[in-house]
């Protein structure tokens, strides 16, 4: 069975950071690539960062300098490491391939707000 479960969200301060977690499970990790979107309300579901198989990453401009995506292939995890939070990162974060082609998730809701 195919799961995505993502997890280490909360609410944060500006400029605080936070660390998403995202254990998939029934698909054969290692040689898959990997992303992390996010939906704020009222808007659609964004790819804001992904890592291919062999650790390639490449982010959107408004994250980029500030999130960082890894993977750990032997637990089957995408990390999202989240620094300098800013109001507008607030969303619900999802993981998935890049293509969208799993299951979603529950996600992970991240609240950055002082």
């Amino acid at each position: 069975q195919v799961q995505l479960v993502e997890s280490g969200g909360g609410l944060v301060q500006p400029g605080g950071s936070l660390r998403l977690e995202c254990v998939a499970s029934g698909v054969f990790f290692r040689l898959m690539s990997m992303g992390w979107f996010r939906q704020a309300p009222g808007n659609q579901r964004e790819l804001v960062a992904q890592i291919t198989w062999t650790n390639t990453t490449i982010y959107v401009d408004s994250v980029k300098g500030r999130f960082t995506i890894s993977r750990d292939n032997s637990k089957s995890i995408t990390y999202l490491q989240m620094n300098r939070l800013k109001p507008e990162d607030t969303a619900v974060y999802y993981c998935n391939t890049p293509s969208r082609t799993l299951p979603w998730g529950k996600g992970t809701l991240v609240t950055v707000s002082s």
